[in-house]
């Protein structure tokens, strides 16, 4: 018998542990499970269990029944049961796709049963379908046996209850019956189901995109149809004829949480027509084509065969680098520095252990001048010294105005905190010049390796977009730092914020804070900013909109708050990439006198892109607070693709050329509503590249 071989497979697989002796046993146990498992984690968390290990062997104690308790959970149709053990339980600890004794899988139940919400949830986590039915006959046969099997055991328990005096033997074989009766009615539910069921209908719908210029990219939806049995999986077919003969290539895909898939290594320039079609119990159903029928692998950059933007800056400017530094590498500022050993690179931990000692040159307040302050901080904690004061130290004691070009300066060395010695080394030999601008920023050098050496950390990390002010005199130029590590250091304090600030006393009246009071009532807000300036765009195609905005001294760009390295932004759609096909409608367009479409045309009604840059723009002018009908004075970049890596690229919306840039007094009608800030325009471009 069929069921017999496959009981006799189950009792070679070793790691298997047997099954219950009987259903009502596995009902037993499925309850007891049940109970444990709603216990086990509120224990986990309160600590009730004494030592690490005794809270591994208990888990793995209930995970040594937890596949049986799974498919008692799918056999009573306990949703919530099955949703908890997948949450808390991994598929391998599950053994979520080993046969039961019986040669089914908890999605064969699922599915033979119609239980489309346990099916669904047990496709999520990986579940597969039971390798043994390999044609409808076989599943056929294999449902009726157990049909047969669980009926002749019903009538066997049935006659010994008649037969049999009432004893204590007797009450345990009507339970027997009662569980056999239970098992039998879920088996021929099961037969039913299958018998009933058909094959799926083809996906609801099926888009084809151009993933890039070798691949296309496949997205499609479930079956319509609420009267088939659960899908299982999908097949992606392509060919280069509409008849699909021959067919050039096919997969399947049985990891349903993405329903989508990127068809790659095809030839650019060729069509390719593709089609898709869902399988369940019965089969595999009706192929759906795609929309379009066919696509084109392609990129925008084939229209004119423009080269990439920014291949071989990197490494361009590396070079340049080198020959600066071999060309200063024998002057005679170098000279003293000749017989200096290298500076060691210290680990963070080695480094940050002996941060603070009471012979430091930190500053505890501020007098007028310019001052340079570095945060450090992990989770909610900052690091300070032993005097519990956030390292500052002085640039320019006589500097009372700071020249946004200095600042800005200050930003680009930024990128180069490892080369600061050098830099030091290169700037005296221009100080001869007696040049204001060079000493302050020499002395700005000098207050950085100050810093570097009194914390032995090297990276200083960003800084912040604009300095702190204050009506003594002050100013105070910021850089923030996460440190990631999760240890702890000796002589050196975490210490939270919200602490800090209520234990600092104030030397400065609440109507004209000092710089440093100015800082710690901002640092959430300085911190909040630098973790959102590091945060990636998910992939996709985005619509920007550039505003800037001009001061005496220089330039500002209109970011949102919430990613201030990114411009005012929304998401055309998931794929990033633009086809030659689009980028040629998009040059026709940048011809046109109307220069954003915002009412659709016949013509245009069947392109994609049109609809999708259509709602974009809506949605992005709701964003910046502009009226739509101002939209039909903007215009599209045309010149090119902003591309950030091989995952995100940018289409540029651009106000009328007047507009694109505020001037000096210049009223603008339009304000951007509330989440919104300016920034300087080399402070974003460095957000940018970060």
């Amino acid at each position: 018998k069929m069921t017999q071989q496959m009981r006799d497979l189950q009792l070679a697989q070793a790691r298997k542990p047997p099954g219950p002796s009987s259903p009502n046993a596995a009902k037993r146990l499925y309850r007891n499970l049940s109970g444990k498992f709603r216990v086990n984690y509120t224990s986990f968390d309160e600590g009730s269990l004494v030592g690490r290990g005794e809270k591994e062997k208990l888990r793995k104690s209930y995970l040594f029944q937890s596949n049986a308790a799974l498919f008692e959970a799918v056999e009573l149709q306990d949703l919530d049961r099955v949703q908890e053990m997948l949450k808390h339980y991994s598929p391998e600890e599950l053994d979520l796709n080993t046969p039961n004794s019986e040669g089914l899988l908890p999605l064969d139940i699922a599915i033979m049963t119609n239980n489309a919400p346990i099916a669904r949830a047990l496709l999520q986590a990986g579940a597969k379908e039971s390798p043994h039915f390999v044609s409808l006959e076989s599943r056929s046969l294999h449902l009726s046996t157990l049909v047969r099997e669980a009926e002749q055991r019903v009538n066997e328990l049935m006659a010994q209850v008649v037969n049999e005096a009432p004893n204590a033997d007797c009450s345990e074989k009507e339970k027997q019956l009662k569980a056999w009766e239970w098992r039998f009615r879920l088996y021929k539910r099961m037969k039913a189901g299958f018998e009933h069921a058909r094959v799926p209908d083809a996906p609801s719908s099926v888009h084809l995109s151009v993933a890039s210029s070798s691949s296309l990219q496949v997205t499609f939806w479930e079956p319509l149809s609420i009267n088939s049995a659960v899908v299982t999986k999908y097949k992606v077919e392509w060919s280069c004829s509409p008849t699909f003969s021959p067919l050039l290539g096919e997969a399947v895909i049985d990891k349903l949480k993405d329903l989508h898939f990127t068809i790659q290594g095809l030839v650019s320039g060729t069509a390719y027509h593709i089609r898709v079609s869902a399988y369940n119990m019965k089969g595999w159903g009706p192929p759906q084509a795609s929309v379009p029928p066919f696509a084109i692998p392609s990129n925008w950059r084939e229209y004119d065969g423009r080269a990439p933007r920014r291949r071989g800056q990197a490494e361009a400017l590396d070079h340049l680098l080198g020959q600066v530094k071999t060309v200063h590498q024998h002057c005679i500022c170098h000279e003293p520095c000749k017989n200096q050993p290298q500076s060691r690179k210290h680990s963070v931990s080695k480094s940050l252990k002996h941060l603070f000692h009471p012979g430091s040159k930190f500053l505890k307040t501020l007098k007028r001048g310019l001052y340079l302050t570095a945060i450090f901080y992990k989770d909610d904690n900052i690091l300070v010294t032993h005097e519990d004061q956030i390292p500052v130290v002085e640039i320019d004691d006589t500097y009372s105005c700071l020249l946004m070009q200095d600042f800005l300066w200050l930003t680009k060395v930024s990128c180069m905190w490892d080369e600061i010695l050098w830099l030091r080394q290169c700037v005296t030999v221009s100080q001869s010049s007696c040049s204001c601008i060079l000493q302050t920023r020499f002395k700005m050098l000098l207050a950085i390796s100050q810093m570097q050496g009194l914390l032995g950390i090297q990276d200083l990390g960003q800084v912040f977009f604009e300095p702190i002010k204050d009506k003594q005199g002050n100013i105070l130029i910021v850089t923030l730092k996460e440190v990631k590590t999760n240890q702890t250091f000796e002589s050196v304090r975490w210490v939270p914020i919200c602490k800090l600030q209520t234990s600092r006393k104030s030397v400065s009246s609440p109507e004209e804070p000092t710089a440093l009071d100015t800082l710690l009532i901002s640092v959430q807000d300085k911190l909040a900013y630098h973790q959102r300036s590091s945060h990636a765009l998910s992939a996709g195609l985005y619509l920007g909109y550039l505003k800037l905005c001009s001061a005496v001294d220089q330039i500002r760009v209109l970011v949102p708050e919430q990613l201030p390295n990114i411009l005012c932004h929304v998401k055309i759609r998931s794929n990033p990439n633009i086809s030659r096909e689009e980028w040629e409608w998009l040059q026709k367009m940048a011809g046109v006198e109307e220069p954003v479409p915002t009412e659709p045309e016949a013509d245009r009604s069947q392109n994609p892109l049109f609809q999708e840059l259509q709602v974009a723009i809506k949605e992005l002018m709701t964003l910046v607070n502009i009226p739509l009908q101002e939209a039909k004075d903007f215009r599209l970049y045309s010149q090119e693709v902003l591309d950030f890596g091989d995952q995100v690229s940018f289409l540029l919306l651009l106000p009328p050329s007047d507009d694109v840039c505020t001037a000096p007094g210049q009223n603008n009608p339009y304000t951007p509503r509330s989440g919104f800030l300016t920034l300087p325009l080399q402070i974003f471009e460095l957000g940018e590249e970060r």
